[in-house]
């Protein structure tokens, strides 16, 4: 404020100072020896022009900051209601939130309190009588039959107490140690797993010995291989060996969630030498394993990997040969958690570089990331050699003299590859380093090809002609192109969705791994093996 004033004061000033000027300048003129050829008027009229531009431009930034301050003024004015409405709406919302949490607690302790009265002998049967007790409630429909004689076993762990409710049967099989019943309404049940799965581990610590009845459960696992039966494609015995896993994993979990004393005693010497002898029958089979166990989803040598960190028998078995088996279980889930389960941490570099060498690519993206080895094996050069690789195994040798169909069947490889290297940058966050948009936009183009190219064949079939009914003969017969079937029937009719319900997601490391590769052994897989570029991520693994 005062430069302001300080500058009007100077632009008032100015009529003085010319006026000072004009007398210095007739004293000039009177003394002047030469004739000067400036005029005093001109003079004067310049310096007056100079004024006038001084006092319009300084009134037009007096305006100019008289309307900054006015917009100033308003816009604080309208953060400040803007705020008052924003903290009003967070009490509201507060408010709200608080009255929905008050009546769930009151609806919560009604239930329990109906409960109660309902069935007051629950209590009694029970380990612990805390009131924090977390349950599973869902009762399946053929279960409510036979639940009113049935009895709640409550487990402790370190995240709390847990009741086995939705099945009590369960507990029943298990305090029995009936492993075939077990199995039997596992599958009964196979609808529900994923609440079966979190029953599992209490209800067999029913049992006498827990670890005795998983290993019994076991022995169906090649008894009920025959000769003349597929064992890829017979969905009983797949269905067997995936029980026979979960039941192995579900123990592995009780025995994480028990101290040191207990463990022992759950895991005897007598019962670690049961599970070698099993293990030590097993092995031998997995030689046997066909190109099949290359694609990483052997579930014989899955059960023979879980069976050895379950029994924590790993340390009897040679740790070159176990690595060799890692590579058949790479796209399974358990994975990473296996290894580390049975010391082969420092073993994965080599088992990566196996993958790598053997065109699988993107099961050794995966490990990288789970071992935080992707420093030493780049995931972005590795999913590029991975398309590379995909694509010229799906390229014909001739293009003109391939049919329809095998084209058909060039470009639904390429599809699948590119839609794992798509699913794989997405699950591990590595689209800046890998932009998924040219691969979509060429995921689009081939599926657009695939469709006109089986549309073009689907009409170059042979249409067959049929009499007519009056004995006529044959004949032309017109009829409404527009009011019969589409040309092109739908997409997702005749072409199926690439399977991505499988989550692929590797636990991340417990430490920091970064051996050197120079120390990681070396595996080389059967000529036979070959190159896998379909990757088809299966199903969440529950059973």
């Amino acid at each position: 404020m005062e430069d302001k004033q300080s500058v009007a004061t100077l632009i008032d000033s100015t009529t003085t100072k010319i006026q000072q000027l004009q007398k210095a300048f007739a004293e000039l003129e009177s003394h002047r020896a030469v004739t000067l050829n400036l005029k005093w008027k001109e003079l004067e009229e310049h310096f007056h022009g100079l004024e006038k531009s001084l006092k319009r431009r300084f009134h037009e930034l007096e305006d100019q900051e008289k309307e900054f301050e006015t917009k100033t003024r308003k816009s604080r004015e309208m953060l400040k209601k803007r705020e008052a409405a924003v903290v009003a709406k967070e009490q509201a919302s507060l408010v709200r939130l608080q009255e929905k949490r008050d009546a769930a607690v009151f609806a919560i302790s009604n239930a329990l309190e109906k409960h109660r009265k309902v069935s007051p002998e629950e209590s009694a049967d029970s380990c612990d009588g805390d009131s924090g007790e977390l349950s599973v409630e869902e009762k399946p429909p053929d279960s409510v039959a036979s639940e009113s004689n049935s009895e709640d076993i409550k487990c402790s762990s370190e995240n709390g107490n847990f009741s086995v409710k939705s099945y009590p049967q369960l507990v029943k099989i298990c305090e029995e140690m009936d492993s075939e019943g077990l199995h039997k309404f596992i599958s009964d049940n196979r609808k529900n797993l994923a609440a079966l799965k979190e029953e599992i581990p209490w209800a067999l610590k029913a049992a006498a010995s827990p670890a005795y009845l998983v290993l019994e459960s076991l022995k169906g696992f090649y008894l009920l291989e025959a000769p003349n039966v597929d064992r890829k494609k017979d969905s009983n015995l797949l269905g067997l060996r995936r029980t026979c896993i979960m039941l192995m994993e579900c123990l592995s979990f009780l025995l994480r969630n028990m101290d040191m004393v207990s463990v022992s005693a759950l895991i005897s010497e007598d019962v670690r030498g049961q599970a070698k002898l099993i293990a030590e029958e097993w092995k031998p089979k997995l030689d046997a394993l066909d190109m099949d166990a290359s694609n990483g989803n052997s579930l014989e040598a899955h059960a023979f990997l879980q069976l050895l960190a379950t029994f924590g028998i790993a340390s009897d078995f040679n740790e070159e040969e176990l690595s060799r088996l890692i590579p058949m279980v790479s796209r399974r889930r358990q994975t990473a958690d296996l290894c580390r389960s049975l010391g082969l941490s420092e073993k994965m570099p080599g088992v990566i570089e196996v993958l790598v060498n053997n065109g699988r690519q993107i099961d050794a993206v995966n490990l990288a990331f789970a071992f935080d080895l992707t420093v030493q094996f780049l995931p972005v050069p590795l999913l590029k050699a991975y398309l590379k690789e995909a694509r010229k195994a799906s390229s014909p040798v001739k293009p003109g003299n391939s049919s329809s169909t095998a084209q058909i069947e060039f470009s639904e490889r390429e599809l699948a590859a590119l839609k794992a290297v798509i699913k794989c940058i997405e699950e591990h966050n590595i689209e800046e380093q890998y932009p998924v948009d040219p691969l979509q936009k060429r995921v689009l183009l081939l599926e657009k090809v695939k469709a006109d190219k089986k549309g073009s064949t689907e009409a170059a079939k042979p249409q067959t002609k049929r009499a007519r009914a009056n004995g006529a003969g044959y004949g032309p017969r017109v009829t409404n192109v527009a009011a019969d079937k589409p040309f092109y029937s739908r997409t997702t009719d005749r072409y199926p969705q690439y399977v991505y319900d499988r989550p692929y997601v590797y636990s991340g490391p417990a430490d920091n791994h970064c051996p050197s590769l120079l120390g990681s052994a070396t595996y080389n897989f059967s000529p036979s093996h070959g190159n896998y570029f379909g990757y088809q991520y299966q199903v969440p693994y529950l059973h």
